[in-house]
Parts: C-alpha cells; sequence; structure tokens
C-alpha cells in the first residue's frame, strides 16, 4: 500500500494500492468521469438508464477479473451500437430483439478477443485495415442523421438548437475535464431550459418519441420521479395499451436481421479497445500487448453480461483513462470502488425515472453533435493512418460501401430477408476492398499496404497502432486523455 503524499512525480500502479480515503476519493471521480455518456447513450438506444448503469458496474468487474487487474478501465456504454440499434427499431423491432443482436456482437467480441490473445494480431488486421475501420466507424455514425431529424429534433427544436450551441460551447471553450463532460453538462442545461420553459411558455404541441400525432405536453415531464422509489431493482420491461414499451429488464429474443445490424459494430469495439489498452501501456510503461486479446475478450464479456438481462452494450471508457492520465493513480482499486457505486446508483427507480425523464428536445440538441462526432471518427483513423486515397483500392469500395451505409440502400433477398444500411455497407466496404485489392497490379497494391493499408495497423511488431487512441466514446475532447487541449508530439509515434 502506498503511504504518505503523493509527489506531482508518483506512479501509482495498477497492481499497486492507496488507503482507503483516497481510493474511495478515485473511484467517485471515475463515477463521474463516465457516468453521463453511459446513461446518455441507453437513452437515445431506447434502453434502461437505470439498468444500464447497474450493469456497467458488474461488467467493469468482471472486466478486471478476467485481465487480472494489469489494464485498469472502467466499461461504460457503447456508443458503437447505436446506429445499428436505431436500424432495428426502425424496422418495427423492440427491446429484446436489440438485446439480443447486442449479446451476439458481444459473443463475437469475446472471440476475437480468445484468437487474439492464441494467435496473435497479424490476420485480424489484414482482414480490417484503418481504411476499412475507418469507413466501418463513419458509415455507422453517418446513418443516424435520420434519427436526429426525424424523432429527437423535432420534438422541441428550439431546445435543441441551444443545447447543440451549448454542447459546442463546452466542448471548445473549456480544456481538460469540463471539455470531457461538455455533452453530459449540456443535458443538464437542456434539461433546466425545458423546466424554464414550461413554466413560462406552458405546453409545446410535437410529436413525441414513439408517437404518429402530435399533442400538447409538458416539455420536461417529471410525474414518473415522484411515484418511483429509492430503493429497487430495475422495473421490468412493459408495453403500454398503445403499444409503447417501456424498456426495463428482460431476456433477448434473436433474430438474423437485428444480428446483422448491429455486427459491424465489432469493428469499431476492436479498434477502440486497441488504442485504449495502447494509451494506457504508454501512460503506465508496461508492455500490454500480451494482454490485447485479453482485454478485448473481456469487453465482449462485458457486453453479453449487460445485454442478458436487457442492459446495454459495453466498451473501455477513454473518460476514465483520461482520469487516471491527470492523476497518475492507475490502481485497479478505484475501478472496483467506481463499479460498486454504479450498481448502487442502478438500484435505485428514482433515479432511473430521473435519467429516463431527459426530454426529447434535449436529446436532439446532445445527438446531433454526438452522432456526427462518431462519424468524423471514421476520418480520424484515416488521417492518423495515412490513408490515401489517390489510390483506387482504397477509393471506391470505401466509397460504394459509405454512401450505402448512410443511404440505408437495400438489398433484398426475400420477403423475410434484407440487407440494408450499415450491415450491407460494411460487407460491401470490407468485400469489396480485399476483391479491389486482388485484382488490383502489384504497384497499387504496394501504395496501398503502405498507405493505411494492410502493413499500418498492427497491435506491436512496430507498425502504427489503430488510428483512434481514444476510441469512439472519447467524444469531448480531441487532445490526448486527461491532458488540457495540448497535442502530445509523442501520441502518434510507432510501437
Amino acid at each position: 500500500m502506498k503511504e504518505g503524499t503523493l509527489g506531482p512525480d508518483d506512479v501509482v500502479a495498477p497492481h499497486e494500492r492507496l488507503d482507503w480515503g483516497r481510493t474511495v476519493g478515485l473511484g467517485a471521480q471515475h463515477v463521474v468521469a463516465m457516468f453521463g455518456a453511459t446513461f446518455v447513450f441507453p437513452l437515445v438506444m431506447g434502453l434502461n438508464p437505470q439498468l444500464a448503469i447497474m450493469m456497467s458496474g458488474i461488467a467493469t468487474i468482471a472486466f478486471l477479473l478476467i485481465v487480472q487487474g494489469r489494464v485498469p478501465s472502467y466499461l461504460g456504454t457503447s456508443a458503437a451500437f447505436v446506429g445499428g440499434v436505431a436500424a432495428i427499431r426502425s424496422q418495427g423491432g423492440d427491446s429484446s430483439e436489440v438485446t439480443g443482436a447486442i449479446l451476439v456482437a458481444g459473443l463475437v467480441l469475446a472471440l476475437v478477443g480468445l484468437a487474439i490473445h492464441f494467435l496473435g494480431s497479424a490476420v485480424l488486421h489484414k482482414v480490417l485495415p484503418p481504411v476499412v475501420t475507418g469507413a466501418v466507424v463513419m458509415l455507422i455514425g453517418f446513418n443516424l442523421a435520420p434519427v436526429v431529424a426525424n424523432i429527437y429534433w423535432p420534438q422541441d427544436q428550439w431546445v435543441a438548437l441551444l443545447t447543440m450551441l451549448f454542447t459546442i460551447v463546452c466542448a471548445v471553450a473549456f480544456k481538460g475535464f469540463i471539455s470531457r463532460i461538455a455533452i453530459f453538462l449540456a443535458l443538464i442545461f437542456g434539461t433546466l431550459l425545458s423546466w424554464v420553459l414550461d413554466r413560462t411558455l406552458g405546453q409545446i404541441n410535437s410529436v413525441l418519441g414513439g408517437a404518429t400525432e402530435a399533442t400538447d405536453h409538458f416539455r420536461w415531464n417529471t410525474d414518473a420521479i415522484g411515484d418511483a422509489s429509492w430503493l429497487g431493482f430495475p422495473a421490468k420491461t412493459i408495453f403500454n395499451a398503445d403499444g409503447t414499451e417501456v424498456a426495463g429488464w428482460h431476456t433477448p429474443t434473436f433474430t438474423t436481421a437485428a444480428i446483422l445490424l448491429v455486427l459491424p459494430a465489432v469493428i469499431a469495439l476492436i479498434a477502440e479497445n486497441t488504442g485504449h489498452v495502447k494509451a494506457v501501456a504508454e501512460m503506465t510503461g508496461a508492455d500490454l500487448d500480451k494482454d490485447m486479446g485479453r482485454a478485448i475478450g473481456a469487453d465482449g464479456v462485458g457486453t453479453m453480461l449487460a445485454s442478458a438481462v436487457g442492459g446495454s452494450p459495453t466498451t473501455t471508457y477513454a473518460e476514465n483513462i483520461g482520469v487516471m492520465a491527470a492523476t497518475r493513480v492507475y490502481s485497479t482499486a478505484a475501478y472496483y470502488v467506481a463499479a460498486i457505486v454504479a450498481i448502487l446508483f442502478g438500484l435505485s427507480p428514482k433515479f432511473g425515472a430521473l435519467v429516463a425523464s431527459v426530454p426529447g428536445g434535449v436529446l436532439g440538441g446532445i445527438t446531433v453533435v454526438l452522432y456526427g462526432m462518431i462519424g468524423l471518427l471514421g476520418a480520424k483513423i484515416w488521417k492518423e493512418n495515412g490513408v490515401d486515397f489517390a489510390n483506387p483500392i482504397n477509393l471506391v469500395p470505401v466509397a460504394a460501401g459509405i454512401v450505402i451505409g448512410i443511404g440505408d440502400v437495400k438489398l433484398k433477398f426475400s420477403d423475410d430477408f434484407t440487407l440494408s444500411g450499415i450491415a450491407l455497407g460494411t460487407i460491401v466496404a470490407i468485400g469489396a476492398f480485399h476483391l479491389a485489392r486482388t485484382l488490383a497490379p502489384a504497384d497499387l497494391r504496394q501504395r496501398a499496404d503502405g498507405q493505411g493499408g494492410l502493413g499500418g495497423t498492427a497491435m506491436a511488431g512496430g507498425d502504427r497502432v489503430y488510428g483512434d487512441e481514444d476510441g469512439i466514446d472519447d467524444l469531448y475532447q480531441s487532445g490526448y486523455p486527461g491532458d488540457t487541449g495540448e497535442r502530445d508530439p509523442d501520441r502518434d509515434r510507432q510501437v
């Protein structure tokens, strides 16, 4: 156990422990860091935020046990699945189908992690070079534009606009932690603004999410908060008389169409987890390459645990890596504390009702930023890996896949089976890239391999790290995790 006062250059390694007072304090910081995104993403996916918070704590404990405490990280709700979930719901799918598809994706991610652990990463990166990974991340984000335009924004366009502007101001006008939690602060701002407008202007007439006709209603409906108890498990999923769903805990169901819509998110999670492990390795000075497969597989297990009871998919959180970078304390004990606190939050229905009451217009202002940033992270992967779009091997197949994914192009095989949007776009981007590479002249293949192609993304052995060290869910700040906004010149070094 570390005793005494920590100096500015003192580092607490993952296996080391501080006294309980400091450990609990650091655990509280980790709760604050993960809190906003962990319940915002379940809201936009139509899942239960109280259950998501609770299962994130359980998934984090499972992750730490699987990696044997060598990779300190918190598993919060993943944004990578939002596009696939939106597509499932647009086709009439309910929460059971959503979580069933997510569970299968978690299983695939766990198997990929297992393969990496025993076989190494070379084969994986030949299949998923950065030009393809960037394309998949981009189409996942931009495919969501109709969700903002047709569901959230129209519920209250002016609250949505002001919330969006507040998000932008917080993200760029402040540095460090304030910038990192811009989405969380915007959610609070938008909700308070809705309350003020309800008191001054009265009800608004708009179409609520899931409804088909406009009604008069208050922007922020707090009725369910007062009725909820302080302690108790999340409620079970129910369906109202009008057919609308109130998401809670439930058992998953499995459909092929839904599974195909969320499987592309696995590609984003592989890239994301790789970057996160590399970031932790650089901060701690430890060689974590041997733990890469274990960490990816553990994220898959966390997603399976959460979705098995109706919770949200999980991923390692860059927000918490930022807390470690700022404090230089990498002790996994703080993460166990954060996980326990999250579980306790999940045992409060009143907390769940509060989160679920966030007005639709507020979500409109937040998601218009979030979805666009997810898409642009694909471009960031291309940039950081030097993808050469003057080369037709990179340009042509990826262009086709992105337009198919964003435009929700459909390929109908039968009355019961259709590929469209994200699923079809991902298949085209991957399949057409490898077809183009096979048919192309040798000089084009060599150029592609050297410019963000097959040789540019290996996790170890001197090749470049997967493009985005901060991950798809690090949506608040472009700098190195935990910094003050200044660029670290070593961030993109060879490892």
